[in-house]
């Protein structure tokens, strides 16, 4: 299933990002997802292979995932900007605002159970506020997005738990917890998953 009308084909709005992608990185997953995984902006393998979370990262998110009864074909994944920015840098404020349209269409459209932000910059860009996403994981908090309100779960980014592995029980523990509030899943394996630690 595709979000018809939501894949983004043409933007020109961040000279910089038309010049260091080679491609527009969409959203992948189906329409009607319970749980939306919300990324920052599209590295090198993201930009090559043209889907989110496809690289190192991706790898841990899909272990998580299978390890509470999901695939990747069960949840959607976006980014807050679609292009690639150089030197896979942080994008700009500028850059967020200018990609914010589509993220937001794509929410609504999508109208999930829970949004489930991977990281700091989608964490912030979300909830409109500075978030300290090592203590806030595993918080779950409304966010506006148009004229509705969207439950939103704080989640460290798998990169995360490549560079400092006491986050990894942070993270799965996260995972497990956004498919029992989305009531997707087994919840049963992530319980059993969450009592090894």
């Amino acid at each position: 299933m595709s979000m018809e009308g939501l894949d983004v084909t043409a933007c020109e709005r961040c000279p910089e990002l038309c010049e260091s992608r080679s491609r527009i990185v969409n959203g992948v997953g189906p329409d009607d997802a319970d749980l939306l995984f919300v990324g920052e902006a599209p590295g090198a393998n993201e930009d090559e292979q043209g889907e989110p979370f496809v690289g190192r990262s991706g790898t841990v998110l899909d272990d998580a995932l299978r390890d509470v009864g999901l695939a990747r074909r069960d949840v959607r994944i976006t980014n807050c900007v679609r292009c690639r920015p150089p030197e896979n840098r942080d994008p700009t404020t500028e850059e967020l605002e200018n990609c914010r349209e589509y993220l937001d269409a794509e929410i609504q459209r999508l109208d999930p159970e829970l949004v489930v932000t991977l990281g700091k910059v989608p964490s912030e860009h979300l909830l409109g506020r500075s978030v300290a996403v090592t203590t806030e994981a595993g918080q779950v908090f409304d966010a506006r997005v148009g004229d509705a309100s969207y439950r939103l779960l704080v989640c460290v980014h798998p990169a995360a738990t490549l560079y400092d592995r006491s986050q990894e029980s942070t993270f799965t523990e996260t995972i497990a917890q956004a498919a029992e509030l989305a009531g997707v899943g087994d919840s049963e394996s992530g319980q059993s998953r969450l009592g090894d630690y």
